[in-house]
């Protein structure tokens, strides 16, 4: 396994499938700056690979990904910062979208916030049978700004997405399944060999026929994104300057002192 930085792993494989590792497992791979910005960099770089026929995405430890370091979300980060995260966000959505060959998330654990949004904007998903998805940006006073709004409806309809992005409320795997947020669900310790299987299938397949039928399924998303995307990320930007969030990280931060 070859590390592309300290935040992702990258495993390419002899059959054109790639495993990248979401890295930050102390922090249940929560998207700081660093991976903010590696990740789309890591999916473009996959993108012009002509050999990547398919790519698994999970995460290391215990959980797929926690959403945003709530740590370097604070109201207080300047103008400049908040530009550039703005930008990443956009980027790693967009790039998401974009990327040609078929995207599969083992989602190994707890998928929530932007986690769940990845997971979410993924061609397939697998869950171990102990995992969870969960929008909860607004249990802590934050917009779903950054791609659930885009990806929920899509998957589950407007009313239930309207009941999960609204509440925060989590879906089981099996709940997940049931509602077509997950193709299938695995016992943990099958996870990534039932991915790796169902990469390996696609990657078998002519590439051609496989990028542009994915690209045709995903134009839908792409052009939803143009009118979606931007005032979401605008929305969940000012939301980080609101009373509510700022006492929600406070007590977030107090818990970690604790």
């Amino acid at each position: 396994m070859v590390s592309s930085s300290d935040v992702l792993l990258l495993d390419r494989r002899d059959n054109g499938v790639c495993i990248v590792t979401l890295n930050r497992p102390r922090t249940l791979n929560a998207f700081n700056a660093e991976l903010h910005h590696a990740l789309p960099i890591l999916l473009a770089e996959l993108d012009d690979d002509v050999d990547v026929r398919a790519v698994v995405l999970t995460g290391a430890g215990n959980a797929f990904s926690s959403g945003g370091d709530r740590s370097s979300m604070g109201g207080d980060i300047d103008l400049t910062e908040k530009r550039r995260s703005f930008r990443a966000g956009r980027r790693l959505i967009e790039n998401l979208l974009a990327l040609h060959v078929p995207l599969i998330a083992a989602v190994n654990g707890p998928a929530v916030g932007l986690g769940a949004t990845i997971a979410t904007a993924a061609d397939l998903v697998l869950m171990s049978d102990s995992a969870f998805l969960a929008d909860t940006h607004v249990t802590v006073g934050l917009v779903a700004g950054d791609g659930g709004a885009l990806t929920w409806p899509a998957l589950v309809g407007l009313l239930r997405a309207k009941e999960y992005l609204l509440t925060g409320d989590r879906l089981t795997a099996q709940k997940a399944l049931e509602f077509g947020l997950a193709n299938r669900v695995c016992p943990a310790d099958q996870l990534m060999t039932e991915a790796l299987a169902m990469a390996g299938r696609i990657a078998r397949l002519a590439p051609q026929a496989v990028q542009d039928t994915k690209q045709l399924l995903n134009q839908q998303l792409r052009v939803a994104a143009v009118a979606v995307l931007g005032q979401g990320l605008a929305a969940e930007t000012v939301s980080q300057f609101t009373p509510e969030y700022r006492a929600s990280r406070e007590r977030f931060a107090a818990r970690g002192r604790g």
